[in-house]
């Protein structure tokens, strides 16, 4: 009997440590600019590039190129996915309805925009705490330091790096080309 007992205790144990290996990023649901609830496994067999953004941020013109990178490899299995956040230096105060007319009328962006959030905090949504265990920032520190903190995502769903605000959209033109050659 207690041989039984171990046994369930080690296949429960190690199915849990299974599960938690077998995640990725498809197994979030976050809410679109609009509003509407979206499953992340919508892009599976994509490769993506997960960026906070922010409308009065110094980096803010980093909008132009993301917007071309996403131009250049849309037809590839490339998308980009834009979360606007407010947690630094109030720089994304506008409502979702108010972000995606000036990104739309600004930048002309045309890559997924997604509803306001926190990507720290007791309040950060679900997807940023994997995406930033998955990815450590300088020095290996977990939060996010600033706007335009981009994470780069396999087709698989497999977060494979993450690049500060400083890092322009083309400077990780190469990793996303390998990753869509894969």
């Amino acid at each position: 009997m207690f041989y039984k007992i171990l046994l369930v205790i080690l296949l429960t144990i190690s199915s849990t440590f299974a599960k938690e290996k077998a995640m990725s990023i498809y197994d979030f649901s976050v809410k679109d600019i609009e509003g509407k609830e979206i499953s992340l496994s919508k892009y599976k067999d994509k490769v993506l590039l997960i960026v906070n953004v922010a409308s009065k941020c110094g980096f803010t013109s980093q909008y132009e190129g993301l917007e071309k990178l996403y131009s250049k490899y849309k037809d590839q299995d490339f998308m980009i996915l834009g979360f606007p956040s407010n947690q630094f230096g109030s720089q994304e105060p506008g409502t979702n309805k108010e972000i995606k007319e000036f990104c739309t009328l600004t930048y002309g962006v045309e890559f997924d925009m997604f509803a306001k959030i926190d990507v720290n905090g007791e309040n950060e949504i679900p997807l940023y705490t994997y995406l930033k265990k998955e990815a450590s920032g300088f020095l290996g520190t977990k939060s996010i330091k600033w706007n335009f903190t981009k994470f780069l995502v396999d087709k698989n769903g497999k977060v494979i790096n993450r690049f500060g605000s400083s890092t322009k959209p083309f400077d990780i033109e190469n990793d996303i080309k390998e990753l869509l050659d894969k």
